[in-house]
């Protein structure tokens, strides 16, 4: 069997896993190949590739492009990128892993610090021979919005709490009483967009979803608040954040996730006012590759040895 494995943007994925105890040949690809045909070239005579979240789309059209593909392993147990109907019809099994539960709600916690305290502009002072050029702000007695309170959003919520902050939170189907049972306040949309001092994003990417925090959303934010997302660029229309950001009717804006990834190096974003930027760090941890490429291994060896897999079905 022929392996390849995608977006090694690290070069650091052989490290996380036996791979020379599989029974096949695994080539690394360390660069994003985001052109169909460049993809359909490079992975042309691969058996299984192994693709790390969303980096990589698998839709009908390019499984068509693949015909030797028949296993196709994604990190996570759901990856929304993979055409899962077209997978089956062409015969490929599509198989995920586990991850960690808290490495996206600690980086999420490390862009509000950050935005709040500015670190990262004192930080290059201190480098430039400068000395205390900005005022940070207190979390102590500020208001939390938390949009989507599920496993992630549950834990950023909690460590509001901790830092002794108002916790508001809404999704569209929230039920009030697991709300406050997870310390949080269960308001409307508005409401918390209104009176959050930060907001940050953890929701489901969707159809529906798309465009979650939009013009008239962003519009109903105070010019001191901050917006943070962990969760998937198009949740935040773009654009409009952007606007905001230059007009100054928001204070900062913390972005870990992007329409695009890798975000283009002449994206406005790259230089928007009042923002810190990281690229898609939110599971990129030591515990988590682990976790990631050694189920992955797991999952080829079941493949070829014919046991039970973690198969994503559509």
């Amino acid at each position: 069997m022929r392996v390849a494995v995608l977006d090694d943007y690290q070069q650091a994925a052989h490290h996380f896993a036996d791979w020379q105890g599989l029974d096949a040949d695994v080539t690394f690809l360390h660069d994003h190949m985001a052109d169909t045909d460049v993809l359909a070239e490079a992975l042309h005579g691969y058996d299984a590739v192994v693709a790390m979240r969303e980096r990589t789309p698998f839709t009908a059209d390019r499984f068509a492009r693949l015909p030797n593909l028949r296993l196709l392993v994604t990190t996570g147990m759901a990856n929304p990128s993979i055409d899962l109907t077209a997978a089956r019809r062409h015969g490929v099994t599509v198989c995920g892993t586990q991850g960690s539960a808290h490495a996206t709600p600690e980086l999420t916690w490390g862009l509000i610090l950050s935005l709040v305290r500015h670190i990262p502009a004192e930080s290059t002072g201190m480098r430039e021979g400068q000395w205390q050029h900005s005022m940070g702000g207190d979390l102590h007695g500020r208001t939390l919005g938390v949009v989507g309170l599920g496993r992630l959003g549950t834990q950023v919520a909690a460590i509001g709490n901790a830092f002794g902050m108002r916790v508001l939170a809404w999704s569209s189907n929230l039920d009030p009483a697991e709300a406050r049972g997870r310390g949080a306040e269960p308001v409307s949309k508005q409401a918390l967009l209104s009176e959050a001092d930060i907001v940050t994003v953890h929701y489901k990417l969707s159809d529906r979803s798309t465009g979650l925090i939009g013009r008239r959303e962003l519009s109903w934010m105070k010019p001191t608040a901050y917006l943070v997302n962990t969760s998937r660029g198009p949740l935040v229309d773009t654009a409009a954040l952007i606007d905001a950001l230059v007009e100054g009717r928001l204070a900062g804006a913390g972005l870990d996730v992007f329409d695009q990834e890798p975000l283009p190096a002449d994206d406005p974003l790259r230089t928007a006012p009042r923002t810190v930027l990281t690229p898609h760090l939110g599971y990129v941890t030591e515990e988590t590759y682990r976790v990631f490429y050694g189920q992955a291994v797991e999952d080829i060896a079941a493949y070829l040895a014919g046991t039970p897999l973690r198969t994503l079905t559509p």
